[in-house]
């Protein structure tokens, strides 16, 4: 006896963009240096089946380039989630964290660091600094595809996050 259709899994439904709502696909932002680990974190996204819109930029002054929507970013969408790392050229996780937060309009955003550093010192910085969560990178791509997944179920499936303006 087969299940009622209703509770038949139909992946094609969830993969074909012309049933999928793309308000709907959650906004992540990437800020990461490394251009490996960019990569890195999109396979792992792909690999754990975590439909997400991710966009990536490379330190913190591209990154509110594109939270302003300043050139060449005029077309971004305000992300549900960012995802930071702590070492950046220019300017690192740690100033972005606290310039995002000290920002009105952009500081509901939920920061949640990503970073190779477990220093007790950047771990209590970054909460100090309101940061949502503190992740340290784990150094294979089967913990790392796990680490994503658990970051997608809490942040992306599980909590209530406000209503973009």
């Amino acid at each position: 006896m087969e299940p009622p259709s209703y509770l038949t899994y139909r992946p094609e439904v969830i993969h074909n963009s012309n049933t999928v709502d793309t308000m709907d696909i959650p906004k992540v932002l990437l800020l990461e240096d490394e251009p490996a680990d960019a990569h890195l974190v999109r396979i792992a996204f792909e690999e754990g089946k975590v439909m997400v819109d991710m966009d990536h930029v490379q330190d913190g002054v591209e990154g509110f380039a594109y939270l302003r929507r300043e050139a060449p970013y005029q077309n971004a969408q305000r992300p549900d989630l960012i995802l930071l790392d702590l070492n950046m050229p220019r300017m690192d996780g740690l100033q972005f964290l606290q310039k995002i937060k000290a920002d009105e309009a952009l500081k509901s955003i939920p920061v949640l660091m990503l970073t190779t550093s477990n220093a007790e010192n950047d771990i209590v910085a970054s909460y100090n600094s309101c940061a949502a969560g503190y992740i340290v990178k784990p150094m294979n791509i089967e913990s790392f595809i796990t680490t994503v997944r658990g970051i997608s179920d809490y942040w992306i499936t599980l909590v209530h996050l406000p209503k973009k303006p």
